[in-house]
């Protein structure tokens, strides 16, 4: 049923101006928001908000946010087996090797795994760079969430897709499920692909009128690399390879300076920050407040479950905050409201979907989630004036396991806590399955392959 009436809920648009309604209502019809407030519902829809016909939600003691959009994920299945380790040296042992190993029918349950996953914990939107893509097209569709899909391309390694691989996918997938899913075009780190890729990137890319993910300036050897190499900073090279034409959204980008920020928001270049991540291989913390300031959009992460280990985004807001006040010395750094926004509005823009969700707003698709306040580590909950919390609550003291529903375009996925729109235990059984084969693959290949740390010179 695409039809609901979300009653008595904290309601929290997100839409910029930090507004609250409380009691709030949500009528939704057909899939997309008409009311989102008790007065506009009363005083436009008095018919559809009496009607019998209407499936009717009592959300009281309920947080309703937008869905959260993971704006940079890796499907996988090395969760636990790839631990200590600093990010070219753990790419190079675990990550490469296991993408040799990997199989269609393997990144498929990967897939399913990482979406079902997301979606329990509040996630209605992911950009994925995985492999053989078709596959996660369809455990998008089946599960209900939205999937932006770039493609792990890369041309120094045999490995990878190819931009062969990714044309065809956008010749299939450019928009499907009711564009629900949506391919872009995808390049692995710059140290796995030549400049003339990035070039045919950029190319596809206009082409199919798409966007473009790949990473950046995720550890100080890349940047350093980088202007050893190139004589500039990745984010500057990146704009001479013609990949940031107001189409790029950049993972991690944890060591930009002055310049790159410029740049950034002179050719509309997200980014999406990554806290768990970058904590767990440290590779630093990411400048996010100086980013924001300067106008660039910042959109927030898990990355994959392999460096993570979970792809809770909620869990994910408390460590954005907790990172941006430590690295800083600024305890007013990480401002509760800045994360939620981070990761609805901006993940939305970030990902060319502002114009369809991010926002509880008349006229977007109703893509919701209600968080469970009732449970006792919300204790106090002020519902009103100075002291009211629910926003603080939902950063600092919630996790994904207090998802208690979701919707993406009016279809209730998750409800009471339970995912309805799959069965779980299916999903994680076949997963499980599925890891078992990749890592008999995996030995079967032996010695990993020399990265490009190690081709460089790096000492790993």
């Amino acid at each position: 049923m695409t039809d609901v009436l979300l009653e008595n809920a904290i309601v929290v648009p997100c839409e910029g101006n930090r507004t609250v309604f409380d009691p709030g209502s949500v009528l939704v019809l057909d899939g997309r928001i008409v009311a989102c407030d008790r007065a506009e519902l009363v005083a436009q829809h008095p018919a559809a908000a009496a009607s019998s016909s209407i499936d009717r939600v009592d959300l009281a003691g309920h947080l309703l946010i937008p869905g959260l959009h993971n704006a940079h994920l890796h499907s996988g299945l090395l969760r636990g087996t790839a631990e200590s380790l600093a990010l070219w040296e753990w790419l190079e042992q675990h990550v490469d090797p296991a993408h040799r190993a990997l199989t269609p029918e393997i990144a498929e349950a990967a897939s399913w795994m990482a979406y079902t996953e997301g979606l329990r914990s509040g996630t209605t939107s992911v950009l994925d760079m995985w492999r053989f893509m078709e596959g996660s097209a369809r455990a998008a569709e089946g599960i209900g969430i939205r999937a932006t899909l770039a493609p792990y391309t890369a041309d120094k390694y045999g490995w990878f897709e190819t931009m062969a691989t990714n044309r065809r996918l956008l010749e299939t997938h450019r928009t499907a499920a009711d564009g629900r899913v949506r391919a872009w075009v995808g390049l692995e780190h710059m140290f796995y692909c030549s400049p003339e890729m990035f070039r045919e990137a950029a190319a596809l890319a206009e082409e199919f009128d798409v966007g473009i993910h790949t990473h950046s300036s995720e550890t100080v050897w890349e940047v350093e690399e980088s202007v050893r190499q190139f004589g500039k900073r990745p984010i500057e090279v990146f704009a001479d390879r013609g990949i940031l034409d107001g189409r790029a959204v950049i993972a991690h980008g944890v060591w930009l300076d002055d310049t790159e920020i410029g740049v950034c928001v002179d050719r509309g270049t997200a980014v999406t920050h990554c806290p768990c991540s970058n904590m767990k291989l440290s590779s630093g913390a990411a400048k996010v407040g100086k980013y924001r300031e300067a106008g660039m959009t910042v959109a927030l992460g898990t990355d994959g479950e392999k460096e993570n280990n979970n792809l809770d985004m909620i869990e994910e807001l408390k460590f954005g905050a907790l990172l941006a006040k430590l690295s800083t010395a600024d305890p007013a750094a990480g401002d509760p409201w800045d994360l939620l926004e981070m990761a609805t509005r901006e993940g939305a823009k970030a990902l060319g979907l502002d114009d369809v969700t991010g926002t509880i707003e008349v006229g977007k698709d109703a893509d919701l989630v209600a968080v469970d306040l009732g449970a006792i580590h919300f204790v106090p909950l002020f519902r009103s004036g100075a002291d009211a919390n629910a926003v603080a609550h939902l950063v600092f003291s919630a996790s994904g396991r207090d998802v208690s529903d979701v919707w993406v375009k009016g279809r209730r996925l998750v409800e009471n806590g339970e995912v309805i729109s799959v069965d779980i235990t299916a999903v994680a059984e076949r997963a499980q399955a599925a890891a078992e084969e990749l890592f008999e693959r995996r030995r079967a290949l032996g010695e990993p392959v020399a990265g490009p740390a190690a081709q460089l010179g790096k000492s790993v």
